[in-house]
């Protein structure tokens, strides 16, 4: 069975078949009642679009978007373990052949120009792969 995650938020903008909804999103102390005193609480708003046929969807809907936790896992590992490991590797190789440090951190991260520019060659497919589904909330 796959794991889904689920986020709640509000229709801000609606264009043919294509809804913005903006969520919320929360650290875990954020909720804490002692949240005004620590500075660790974090909040961030952010816009996800989400493509659908049904046209009962209006602006200021309260809304909950969906999608299967495997597309996260996916985006993790995109945006954050290959890209690290692509430094790494490339640091290390570099580190045996240039002394300068500098340099060979420069041209390590350097490296990963061309992986997103590859990465953005895959723009329409990666969307459509990382697709979100909505329902709107029925505690309104």
């Amino acid at each position: 069975m796959s794991q889904i995650i689920e986020h709640t938020g509000t229709i801000n903008h609606i264009n043919g078949h294509l809804i913005q909804v903006l969520i919320t999103q929360q650290s875990a102390c954020s909720s804490c009642h002692a949240n005004g005193a620590c500075s660790a609480a974090d909040k961030d708003d952010k816009i996800i679009e989400v493509e659908t046929s049904d046209s009962s969807f209006h602006l200021g809907d309260r809304v909950t978007v969906y999608g299967k936790s495997s597309i996260g896992l996916q985006a993790v590992l995109l945006a954050f373990v290959i890209p690290f490991t692509i430094i790494l590797l490339s640091l290390l190789i570099l580190r045996s052949y240039i002394d300068n440090e500098a340099l060979s951190g420069t041209l390590a991260l350097s490296v990963l120009l061309p992986y997103y520019i590859i990465l953005s060659f895959f723009n329409k497919k990666l969307k459509s792969k990382f697709q979100f589904s909505i329902k709107k909330d029925t505690l309104e």
